[in-house]
């Protein structure tokens, strides 16, 4: 399966959780691929920190050359993580995806900026057979029960229509940003912590055939 993580907006996560899923998929011994073609290349940055540190299993990211590769697909798992300011690559990113995951921080701003990417997405497969699934859910969710903008958010996704809302979501986690900048995952660092328990919980929702 392709599945491309993107949005329209900085700062969602893209490269958090794409780096994320794909230690995950390595530790379920899938043959995974992992292309970056955000020119920001912040995934491949953190990629080159877990080699640098001898870290098992070994990721490889590669860049927007790897979109040309016809083997690409003969992986168990593909992930694309994707910028805007390549707008090319990312048509032939979406082209080639069977499922968009687009992690959703809860703002009003995020809500119409994800409103607007799926409406991009929608246009650019329109006269394509292969439509993939989009999938959202809330990122960077706030940790106080007081607030109610991450329910809010949640709500606008239920209601958008062409992306399928789903439940498990990441909280704004300070274990999210240490892990990552050091080349682990975050049930890496602390297979304890509440940010590992999310995150196996959104696997599990994104890739259920990997735990029967």
């Amino acid at each position: 399966m392709i599945t491309v993580i993107g949005s329209l907006k900085g700062g969602s996560g893209k490269s958090t959780v794409t780096f994320n899923l794909a230690v995950w998929l390595a530790m379920t011994d899938a043959k995974v691929r992992v292309v970056d073609i955000d020119p920001q290349a912040t995934l491949r940055d953190v990629v080159e920190i877990r080699e640098e540190e001898g870290y098992q299993p070994v990721i490889h990211a590669e860049g927007r050359e790897a979109l040309e590769d016809e083997a690409l697909s003969e992986a168990d798992e593909v992930l694309i993580d994707v910028g805007t300011a390549d707008i090319e690559s990312l048509k032939r990113a979406v082209s080639m995806a069977d499922r968009i995951v687009v992690p959703v921080p809860p703002s009003q701003a995020d809500i119409w900026s994800t409103q607007r990417f799926v409406r991009f997405v929608e246009g650019l497969i329109k006269e394509s057979d292969k439509k993939p699934e989009i999938v959202g859910f809330i990122n960077r969710g706030d940790t106080h029960h007081a607030v109610r903008e991450t329910h809010e958010a949640a709500a606008a996704l239920v209601a958008l229509q062409g992306l399928r809302f789903i439940k498990p979501r990441l909280a704004q986690r300070t274990m999210f940003r240490r892990s990552f900048s050091e080349g682990l995952a975050v049930f890496e660092m602390k297979p304890s912590s509440k940010g590992a328990s999310e995150f196996n919980a959104l696997c599990g929702e994104l890739y259920p055939h990997m735990l029967s």
